[in-house]
């Protein structure tokens, strides 16, 4: 199991040194975007949100589809199954990679949750004994982030300035990983993803990592509280564009007080 904590990200010319997540590092990770997403209680483990039409499962609250469900928003549960799949994870017969979420409706899975039935139970079971699994998940979602921004972008000066900024959130000025700056990659784009998928636009406009880092000022000199600044700005573009039916707004202060963590 240790050696699922020392994860070494990446050796490329994307990144100035690799990239290594120690034990330590894993275990404050898991527990910040746990308590971020799910204020570390057990029964956030798999949850439907109010307004929504999906699942959210696990530390990272991964999205999961139910059968013949379409939607704007990057289904990651699947990835985090065949990752966890391809690390010798023991699995569920029943949970694959292709497998839906087993409850087609809300009603539906808040009565086996109720219920506690066997298939819920070997799902919830599954994600409290791999926390540290899903945080390796993360850390590898992070690793193909940047040059899955890179690949999105056409000009060379924007993917250079992108390149920049997100190395400069990465590390110290003395090249080492900075552990705060690390937190906050990897936990942004767990919360709401790369901003390279066409779908997830709200008038054509994103609000992922990519938007993020583009709109961050540089006048700022703390970098976490000009990260922080830049999602906020991001995430109100996107209630204001959010169909109104969605109910968006309720979502401001709870993101916010997220987005707070990264610098105070």
């Amino acid at each position: 199991m240790k050696s699922i904590f020392i994860y070494l990200f990446l050796v490329t010319t994307l990144f100035s040194n690799p990239i290594i997540l120690t034990e330590k590092q894993a275990n404050f990770i898991a527990k910040k975007v746990w308590q971020n997403e799910g204020a570390g209680k057990d029964k956030y483990l798999i949850w439907w949100n109010k307004g929504e039409d999906f699942a959210s499962l696990g530390i990272g609250h991964f999205i999961w589809f139910p059968k013949d469900h379409t939607e704007r928003f990057r289904e990651v549960f699947p990835m985090v199954v065949a990752f966890m799949q391809k690390k010798g994870v023991t699995m569920p017969s029943w949970l694959t990679p292709e497998t839906d979420f087993p409850w087609q409706t809300k009603v539906a899975f808040v009565t086996a949750k109720k219920a506690k039935t066997k298939q819920y139970m070997e799902l919830f079971h599954l994600l409290k004994r791999t926390f540290p699994y899903q945080a390796a998940f993360m850390a590898e979602r992070l690793k193909n982030a940047l040059p899955q921004m890179l690949e999105s972008i056409e000009d060379e000066k924007q993917k250079e300035t992108i390149k920049t900024r997100f190395n400069a959130m990465l590390y110290t000025k003395d090249g080492s990983i900075d552990e705060r700056g690390l937190y906050i990659l990897l936990d942004y784009t767990n919360f709401k993803g790369e901003g390279t998928l066409g779908s997830e636009r709200y008038n054509g406009q994103g609000w992922g990592l990519l938007q993020v880092l583009e709109h961050m000022d540089t006048r700022v000199t703390n970098k976490y509280k000009s990260f922080s600044n830049a999602a906020k700005a991001m995430l109100s573009r996107r209630i204001k564009n959010s169909p109104p039916e969605r109910g968006e707004e309720r979502w401001r202060k709870g993101w916010n007080v997220r987005l707070d963590t990264y610098w105070k």
